[in-house]
Order: C-alpha cells, then sequence, then structure tokens
C-alpha cells in the first residue's frame, strides 16, 4: 500500500486525478493477454510535464514504484504492478505541440495516439508511417521499440525518434537528442530510452520524424500452394531492391478465420497481404514485377486493390486478425510470439513452429510481417486452465530457441514486460547484466516499472 504521507501529498496535487477507485485500479492492473491481474494501488493523470516530476519526486521521497500508462494495448504485461505503486496515466497528456513541415518533424506529447496525429497530419502532406495495428500511444510505442505492418519500408520508432523529454527517477527532468538529422555528441541517450519500457524514465514528449504521403498506393493480396514459396517470394523480391511497403503473410488457419468473420473469400492456402507506395508508375512497376516473383514461387490469384476503400477493407482486416482469431474460440485469451529471425531462415522458422502447433492439443494461428522477418503465433488459451497456459508457454519457448538459434531474438516489437523476462539471458548473457547496471546507475531504489526488461533483484 501507498504510505498515507505519499497519498495525502499526492491527493493534495492532482485532486480527483488521483484515482483509487477499484474499477479504475483494476483497468490499470490487466493485460491484452493472459497475464494475471496486477493492479496498482493508485492511477495519477497529470496534465504537464512538472506534474509527472512531482510525482515521482513525491514517489521517490516514499519508495513507491511508478508504472507509466499509455492506452494498454502492449501484449506483455508491461503496465502491470507486481509490487503495486501508482501508475501514470498519460491520457491528459495527448497534444500534437507542433509540426515542422519542413524540417518533416513532429512533437508530441506522450498519450497522443497513432490515430490522432495521423489525423493531425493529413492536411501537412506528412505522414507518420509506424503502424502497430493497435491505436497505441506515441510514449507507449517508443518505450517499447515497436514497429508493424510499415515496418519493412519505412522502420520501427527506434527510426523515427529523433529527440525525448524524460522525467528520471529522482524527478529531474532531461532532454535527449535534438532536432538535427546527426549528431556526434556524447551518448546516444534517446536510444537508451526508446525501449527500455519505462524502467529508466518517464517520456513526457517525443520529437519524431515524419515522410511525406505517397503520391500513389495499391495494395494486392496473393495465395500460394506452399508456405515455403511464400516466404521465398518475399525473399526473392528483397534481393531484387523490390521495397514494398508492407508484406505480411496469414496462413491457412488465419485464412479460415478471415473468411468465416469477415467473408474474405479467400482460397484457403497460405497469403501475402502487400502494399507499395510511391509515384504512379514505381507503384505500377514494382507491383506486376512482384506479381512475376509470386507467380515463379508458386503464387496464383494476384489481387488488385487499388480504390482507397478496398485497401481501408483489406487492411482492416490484418490490423484485427487478433480480436477476429480469439472470437474463434469464444471466451479465449491468448499467449502471443512475436520472435524475428533473418529473412533467410524465416521459412524454416515458420515451418517449425507450424510443426509444434500441429503436434500441440492448442491451436495457433500464425501471422507476421515477413518483409522483415517476424510472424506471430496466436496461441489460444482457456484462462482459467493452467495446463493450457503452460502448454502455450511451452510453444513459445520453443520458438523462441529456435529463433535465437538462427541468429534471432525473442521479440522483434512487442517488448519484454512480464512475459519474456525468463528469456532476456538466453539471448543477451552477460550484455543483461549491463542492462541491470544502467538500471542501477538511473534507477538505484528500483522503483521505476519494477519487475519489467532487467533481472529482478
Amino acid at each position: 500500500m501507498i504510505p498515507d504521507d505519499a497519498r495525502h501529498e499526492l491527493s493534495k496535487m492532482l485532486g480527483e486525478r488521483l484515482a483509487l477507485g477499484k474499477s479504475d485500479l483494476a483497468l490499470h492492473g490487466r493485460s491484452e493477454t493472459w497475464h494475471p491481474e496486477m493492479p496498482p494501488d493508485a492511477v495519477a493523470y497529470p496534465e504537464t510535464t512538472e506534474e509527472v516530476a512531482d510525482i515521482v519526486r513525491i514517489c521517490a521521497r516514499h519508495r513507491v514504484p511508478v508504472i507509466g500508462w499509455g492506452t494498454g494495448t502492449a501484449l506483455e504485461g508491461h503496465g502491470s504492478a507486481p509490487r503495486g505503486g501508482v501508475t501514470v496515466d498519460f491520457r491528459r497528456m495527448d497534444a500534437v505541440l507542433e509540426v515542422t513541415a519542413d524540417d518533416m518533424l513532429v512533437r508530441v506529447q506522450p498519450g497522443c495516439t497513432r490515430s490522432r496525429l495521423a489525423e493531425e497530419l493529413r492536411a501537412t502532406g506528412l505522414m507518420f508511417p509506424v503502424d502497430p495495428g493497435a491505436d497505441a500511444s506515441l510514449g507507449g510505442m517508443a518505450s517499447t521499440r515497436a514497429s508493424g505492418t510499415t515496418a519493412v519500408r519505412y522502420g520501427t520508432m527506434r527510426d523515427h525518434v529523433r529527440a525525448l523529454e524524460v522525467v528520471l527517477a529522482d524527478g529531474r527532468v532531461i532532454r535527449t537528442g535534438s532536432r538535427a538529422r546527426k549528431s556526434s555528441a556524447g551518448y546516444d541517450l534517446t536510444s537508451l530510452f526508446v525501449g527500455a519500457e519505462g524502467t529508466l524514465g518517464l517520456i513526457t514528449e517525443l520529437t519524431l520524424k515524419l515522410h511525406g504521403q505517397p503520391e500513389a498506393v495499391a495494395s494486392a493480396v496473393c495465395g500460394f500452394e506452399t508456405t515455403e514459396g511464400a516466404i521465398t517470394a518475399v525473399i526473392e523480391a528483397m534481393q531484387l531492391g523490390l521495397t514494398p511497403a508492407r508484406i505480411e503473410y496469414v496462413d491457412v488457419a488465419t485464412v479460415r478465420i478471415l473468411n468465416a468473420a469477415d467473408g474474405a473469400d479467400l482460397p484457403e492456402m497460405p497469403h501475402l497481404l502487400l502494399e507499395f507506395h510511391g509515384t504512379d508508375d514505381a507503384v505500377a512497376a514494382e507491383a506486376a514485377r512482384m506479381g512475376e516473383v509470386a507467380a515463379e514461387n508458386g503464387g496464383g490469384d494476384y489481387r488488385w486493390a487499388i480504390r482507397a476503400e478496398e485497401r481501408t477493407a483489406l487492411w482492416s482486416m490484418r490490423h484485427r486478425a487478433y480480436h477476429t482469431i480469439l472470437a474463434s474460440r469464444p471466451g479465449a485469451t491468448a499467449i502471443v510470439t512475436d520472435v524475428c529471425v533473418p529473412v533467410s531462415r524465416l521459412g524454416e522458422a515458420i515451418a517449425r513452429a507450424e510443426a509444434e502447433i500441429a503436434d500441440s492439443v492448442l491451436d495457433g494461428p500464425i501471422l507476421g510481417h515477413v518483409g522483415d522477418g517476424n510472424y506471430h503465433a496466436i496461441l489460444m488459451v482457456d484462462r482459467g486452465s493452467q495446463t493450457e497456459i503452460d502448454e502455450a508457454k511451452r510453444l513459445s519457448d520453443a520458438m523462441v530457441a529456435h529463433a535465437l538459434e538462427f541468429g534471432g531474438t525473442a521479440t522483434g516489437e512487442h517488448g519484454v514486460g512480464l512475459g519474456k523476462l525468463h528469456l532476456m539471458e538466453a539471448e543477451h548473457g552477460e550484455a543483461w547484466d549491463v542492462m541491470g547496471a544502467l538500471k542501477r546507475a538511473l534507477d538505484p531504489e528500483g522503483l521505476m516499472n519494477p519487475g519489467k526488461v532487467v533481472r529482478p533483484e
């Protein structure tokens, strides 16, 4: 429990913006996936960086844990409060502060969501391309080093965060990076906080890189005789220098579910979903060449989606796929893998995953961002069945073992949180201890999002 003195100080500062009710606490202790509920002792709703700094100072004095919260869409228990404490919910800090079109930059507060930013940019001719599917907050996306369907062409959050404002564990406010495109001035502190999952400080402002909106956009769907053919087509396309904005894979199980739920009318075979950005001529040429590569690898029925409403329907279906898959087993939750491997080993990795799942009692449709070697298995479980949860964890860990064997990683975009913590030593070895040393240097009391990313003390 929060000490009375700390609660009194926070309440005096925030008034009704300090929530102590059971429903608010429960909401901030839940995960989108299988993790058990771990609520905080209080939820703070700051409106300024100064308030965030004051909250952190009060918590530091009383040794109260602090957990950052965006929109709650993370999948690995990042926002859970295993030691209680205060969750800092950034929903009231959601402004787009400044768009600098000439520099192709935007400054935002951490609670600003991806869709809100897209709406603000609509009339500028610019866009922010990182698209994790969920309407996540930009502060949360930076904290987990998120990516998504467009990473194959545009990159991840790591590639788009130019500068940050961060409140440290002792309440100091620092700025990292600058508006300049490059710098050789000292340590890259911006990259240190991107992906730290709130364990080193709370992000209170972000300066993000933007891109020009493409002149032309076209999408395509293509079925393949085999998974190997689909993945080989991806590899050959990359070797030829083709740069689709999106290259998504869905397996047969996913196709069946999407057909039943969305009336997709896709042949029951593995599919690639593609999108191309550029000039009219470039998009037409690249899409045509991709069709040739697909046909050479057992691809057929290369369907175009040129009209905006057709493209929107296609990608809305893909973004809803996780919840659509869950709905195919009413009441289910999921353990979701997001391993990432070198593209050259992707076919083998997916084949091993499919074989493991086929030998299991669980269903686990597979889909992913195959252009950069990232795939997901949605391992559906009954939240009340420890047997099913244990089996899903076994399958997930086996996929990670394969990924590490192939030179990959346990998590390509979801982050560590609680769910991937036990895999960090296998991936990083002694480097994990270096992460712990950085954590102790910046947060000696271990109050910032405890229990995540680094080795438990």
